[in-house]
């Protein structure tokens, strides 16, 4: 079993982990502003998620000779650790369910504060902070709804003309049902243009991009209840709350659930549980939801999404790039301690920056909405600081 031993090595592994679980966020919003089913994406990117998690076992988790203490990824299969085994995969279901929710939060609350208010829930107690973080992140959304609805009304009784028009003229060509979404799903064929999905007609914050985004994405949220969005997003924080300490009771055995001798799950073998159970559930919840979508989501089957090709090497990228950066969270973690796990705390400013650059969020919002996001962003700042100062003291 290959093992971190410097601290170097370790902080590498911690900083391309937080590039990836940053950015895979950014590559499954791209695809439901696309107008591509969240159904469709998520049974994609469980694959490739799973795949990370079994090629780090099979590379990383066997390398070396296996020791008494620290069993290469093969020989811990056949021991009796189920209580460890378990509480892995207690960890991998609440991951699960959390990265669900988020993919729909993203649509209504928007990449920057849902992944700021969740990181924030996570690490919530005891982190005054954090608190302040999630309050602004509140106040940012609703200021920024508001900003949005306003520059609806104000949008121009031409371009309303236009878009009617236009509206009527798709209507009449069969482009896609009240929902936007191509018609014969069962059959896989989208009868939407690529100049359906070039953003750039309009500038990004306004009003006619915002009418534009509505038409082409999957999730329709204009008009949707504010507190809609932030309830998925609180939802989200404490299914993520709760992942990492069960990961640590399956690799530490704090309660001593595992018999005399029997050694604790490895990082690797924890890890591979803990995919397997995130996967089952992704996989299980998004079949159900193809048949009985939630939100307003038109219904679909799986034979329209095995033949739904549109963006699907988006998805699967997105699945290796989580897979990846949460093995190289767990891999760094376990060499370098709290300090450096902590700073993955931080990725929200990578899905931030994703945000602001890829989708345009917040462009032309009032002077109260900035203010409030730098806000927001600046105390998120002080509070990742703060605690990977204070356990840079802890002994690991």
């Amino acid at each position: 079993m290959y093992v971190v031993e410097d601290k170097g090595g370790a902080i590498a592994l911690m900083l391309a982990a937080l590039l990836f679980l940053g950015t895979w966020p950014a590559v499954l919003t791209l695809l439901e502003q696309r107008g591509r089913l969240p159904q469709h994406t998520y049974l994609d990117y469980s694959l490739t998620n799973l795949l990370a998690a079994v090629l780090i076992a099979l590379t990383f988790g066997q390398i070396g000779d296996s020791k008494p203490n620290m069993p290469n990824f093969f020989t811990q299969l056949t021991q009796d650790n189920w209580p460890s085994i378990l509480f892995a995969m207690a960890g991998g279901i609440v991951l699960s369910l959390g990265n669900l929710a988020t993919q729909y939060a993203w649509a209504y609350v928007g990449l920057s504060v849902t992944e700021v208010i969740t990181s924030s829930i996570t690490v919530v107690i005891g982190v005054g902070c954090f608190l302040i973080a999630v309050c602004l992140g509140s106040a940012v959304h609703t200021s920024n709804a508001a900003d949005n609805e306003k520059k609806l009304k104000d949008s121009s009784n031409k371009y309303q003309n236009k878009t009617s028009t236009t509206g009527d003229q798709e209507l009449s060509k069969g482009v896609s049902d009240e929902a936007g979404i191509p018609k014969d799903l069962e059959n896989g064929i989208s009868h939407v243009s690529n100049a359906d999905f070039n953003v750039d007609k309009a500038k990004a914050g306004t009003a006619e991009f915002l009418i534009q985004l509505e038409k082409k994405r999957s999730i329709k949220v204009l008009g949707s209840n504010t507190c809609l969005g932030l309830s998925i997003v609180f939802v989200a924080g404490i299914c993520f709350s709760l992942f990492s300490p069960a990961f640590n009771l399956a690799t530490n055995d704090q309660w001593h659930a595992l018999k005399e001798g029997v050694p604790h799950l490895v990082v690797y073998t924890a890890f591979f549980y803990f995919s397997i159970s995130c996967f089952v559930v992704g996989i299980g919840l998004n079949i159900w939801f193809l048949y009985k979508p939630v939100l307003g989501l038109p219904s679909s089957s799986f034979a329209a999404y095995l033949k739904d090709w549109k963006g699907r090497h988006w998805a699967l990228l997105a699945g290796l790039l989580c897979g990846f950066g949460n093995g190289f969270q767990f891999m760094g973690g376990q060499a370098a301690g709290y300090a450096a796990a902590d700073s993955v705390q931080a990725l929200p400013l990578v899905s931030t920056f994703w945000g602001i650059v890829l989708f345009g969020e917040y462009r032309r919002s009032s002077r109260k909405t900035y203010v409030l996001l730098v806000s927001m962003l600046f105390m998120f700042i002080v509070a990742v600081g703060v605690l990977m100062a204070s356990s840079g003291h802890r002994k690991t």
